[in-house]
């Protein structure tokens, strides 16, 4: 699998079908949100055999801070490795060195992420969170039909 970074050089309507269709976190996310989201973050698309099969996001401010959001590998290749060659490659970054806390929010590839040195939270006393998880749902009912 190749790893790419540039935008110009990924498959955005597929991420974006995946994302909005089939992920547990991003269902209905409007596209504009999207397209803002990309702009203000470190992508990484991983490519096989000339089709993009994987996909992982990083918002960060390249120095002290990053979170990992939007992780995953296309069902029909999972089992190959490619989400432990996706990190690698990421963690190995230049942009992503020498942060102070690198975060990740993760219901179901916990022992991946183990394998890559991320743990659960110190002291999760001290996190706080606003969360909206049906907001891109209820975003699109409180759209006005024409």
């Amino acid at each position: 699998m190749e790893i790419r970074t540039d935008l110009q050089q990924m498959d955005l309507d597929a991420v974006y079908r995946f994302l909005s269709e089939h992920s547990a976190w991003a269902k209905g996310l409007p596209r504009a949100v999207f397209d803002k989201s990309l702009q203000h973050s470190l992508c990484f698309a991983g490519w096989d055999q000339g089709q993009q099969v994987a996909f992982a996001r990083v918002i960060t401010d390249h120095a002290t801070f990053a979170y990992l959001v939007d992780v995953y590998v296309e069902e029909n290749v999972r089992g190959r490795g490619y989400s432990k060659l996706l990190m690698q490659q990421l963690l190995a970054h230049p942009e992503l060195q020498h942060l102070r806390r690198f975060v990740l929010v993760s219901s179901s590839a916990r022992g991946l992420y183990q394998q890559f040195g991320f743990s659960a939270l110190a002291k999760p006393e001290t996190y706080m969170e606003i969360l909206q998880p049906d907001l891109y749902l209820r975003m699109s009912k409180d759209k006005p039909t024409d």
